[in-house]
């Protein structure tokens, strides 16, 4: 592009509507997939990158999780497929944990974009899929060969031609297998999308790449990022948070140090690797810690790689969340969703007043597997197989001004699957879904509430769940005198405790109980403004205790 005097107006045009073309790029993949945890959730995400696997500019649809991995994650993939063998017409594949988003359930596809022959830039996408065989969507595993097919960085596609072999390995290697084929195109087709538009674009605007365009936005993100650091008093700030972890607890320690140019987050201190699966990969710890600082100090500055660069990550190898190969990582979102947390623990020592309470923190995921009884109680009809996928969320801890928002995704951001839709994808059936009454820690300000979930096979099945819950012994702390958010529980109907983590059986005439946590509060509870606390209580938010 030739420089003019409105080229700053110019390129702030272009940078919003290529953020326009990512978007579309996401809702693609939610129009397409075929897994409720896609098309009901949103747990995916979509980018553009440049020619070096830098991300220009990611979808707002998504979650942290997969989008800041996946920023780093290009760069893998251009190394192992090797700038040479990148050809037009290719998509690349992988679900490698180290390499991707943390675990085999998460599929990330790239794909590069060329024009007029040459390679502009890349566009990715991630999403999680129901099954990837092995042990199920689970804690249980010793190793991550047990949980699942491992598939490498490689190509699904080669100029055009689709791996078919690959395809049927997949479909041989899941319970799920039209869903999660169906996903896998899905995610291609998502690039695909992304690529024709950004096409469309580059004809508008005349641009022959994406270079000049990707150095205005890292420019701008990175000199916008430092001077929000610039302002924030120097010096280290540290936190610990204690949750259950599987069998005994696991603390995540943080120290923050600002610098003049960077923030430094350090994880020395945090527990060892756990046995089983909810270590995490250190790819995903850096993507939900990187979140948690720029929500607090850089909000309203778009994710890029120019604004995540000033953000530094370390911890030990021997550290659950730098969980070394070949670690069991399947529930990594466990701990991996309270680095948040943990991170706004110390940053409230360095600006406080502006972050809020602890919340319940990891999804409560229920994977149930759903299977027809035998013998005599056998459905006339064979009854029905099916692996049910549904995300749950508890309450967010309150803030300074205002409650913590009830049965909210923070920070995975997911949305929780539609109950009708859940019940059409296999034979279970929901006789509760509703707020936890009086589950939000009490404060100035409110803590958010969980909620109860309770669910049953339908008639002639019985099924299986994969627990992967916290904060049942280690409930959400309250901030600057607010009170700690009530803990959870998993029980049976006739009241029967089971425990939060691990595969365990739900006998056919009896129903699965979920009482999710509640967010911490924040600020003395004698300073609750009477008027909210009487609406709290005639909301049925509160108890009468």
């Amino acid at each position: 592009m030739t420089a003019k005097p409105l080229s700053d107006v110019h390129m702030q045009v272009m940078w919003n509507r290529l953020i326009s073309v990512v978007e579309e790029q996401a809702i693609t993949l939610i129009r397409t997939a075929f897994s409720t945890s896609v098309r009901e959730s949103g747990d995916l995400s979509a980018g553009v990158f440049n020619r070096g696997g830098q991300m220009i500019a990611q979808a707002v649809t998504g979650t942290p999780g997969h989008v800041n991995a996946m920023a780093e994650a290009v760069g893998h993939f251009i190394n192992d497929i090797g700038r040479d063998n990148i050809f037009e017409g290719d998509v690349y594949i992988t679900n490698d944990p180290w390499k991707g988003t943390g675990h085999l359930l998460d599929i990330t596809m790239v794909t590069p974009s060329f024009r007029g022959g040459q390679l502009v830039g890349f566009f990715a996408c991630t999403a999680h899929v129901v099954d990837v065989g092995g042990r199920g969507f689970g804690p249980d595993a010793n190793e991550v060969y047990e949980e699942g097919i491992f598939i490498p960085i490689m190509k699904f596609v080669e100029r055009g031609q689709v791996n078919r072999d690959l395809v049927n390995i997949l479909r041989n290697n899941v319970r799920e297998a039209d869903q999660v084929v169906g996903d896998i195109f899905s995610l291609a087709a998502c690039n695909e999308t992304g690529h024709r538009r950004l096409q469309d674009m580059m004809d508008e605007f005349e641009l022959a790449d994406l270079e000049e365009l990707g150095e205005f936005v890292f420019k701008r993100s990175y000199e916008a990022t430092l001077e929000r650091i610039a302002a924030l008093p120097k010096g280290s700030y540290d936190n610990v948070m204690r949750v259950d972890g599987y069998g005994s607890p696991v603390d995540i320690a943080v120290r923050i140090d600002v610098a003049d140019d960077h923030i430094l987050a350090d994880f020395d201190g945090t527990s060892g690797p756990s046995p089983l699966g909810i270590n995490v990969p250190m790819i995903y710890s850096k993507a939900y810690a990187c979140y948690g600082l720029k929500c607090a100090l850089a909000p309203e500055i778009p994710n890029n790689h120019g604004s995540l660069l000033p953000f530094r990550f370390e911890a030990p190898t021997d550290c659950i969340l730098n969980a070394q190969r070949p670690a069991p990582v399947a529930v990594r979102h466990v701990l991996g969703h309270f680095i948040p947390d943990a991170v706004l623990g110390a940053v409230h020592k360095l600006v406080p007043g502006k972050v809020p309470a602890e919340g319940a923190g990891a999804l409560w995921n229920l994977h149930v597997s759903a299977r027809p009884r035998q013998g005599e109680h056998r459905p006339a009809d064979g009854g029905q197989r099916a692996e049910v996928l549904l995300f749950n969320s508890g309450g967010a801890g309150a803030r300074q001004g205002l409650d913590g928002l009830s049965a909210t995704a923070f920070p995975s951001g997911v949305h929780s699957m539609s109950i009708e839709a859940t019940e059409h994808v296999g034979p279970v059936i929901f006789w509760r879904k509703e707020l936890r009454d009086g589950s939000g820690g009490a404060g100035r300000q409110r803590g958010g509430l969980g909620q109860v979930v309770e669910i049953q096979a339908t008639e002639g099945h019985e099924f299986t769940f994969n627990a992967m819950f916290d904060r049942i012994d280690h409930p959400a702390r309250g901030r600057d005198g607010g009170e700690d958010g009530q803990a959870g529980a998993v029980l049976l109907d006739d009241g029967t405790r089971l425990a939060s983590k691990g595969r365990q059986h739900v006998p056919h005439d009896r129903r699965l109980v979920l009482q999710l946590p509640g967010g911490g509060g924040y600020g003395p509870r004698a300073e609750r403004d009477p008027e909210l606390a009487a609406r709290d209580l005639a909301f049925g938010y509160v108890t009468e205790d």
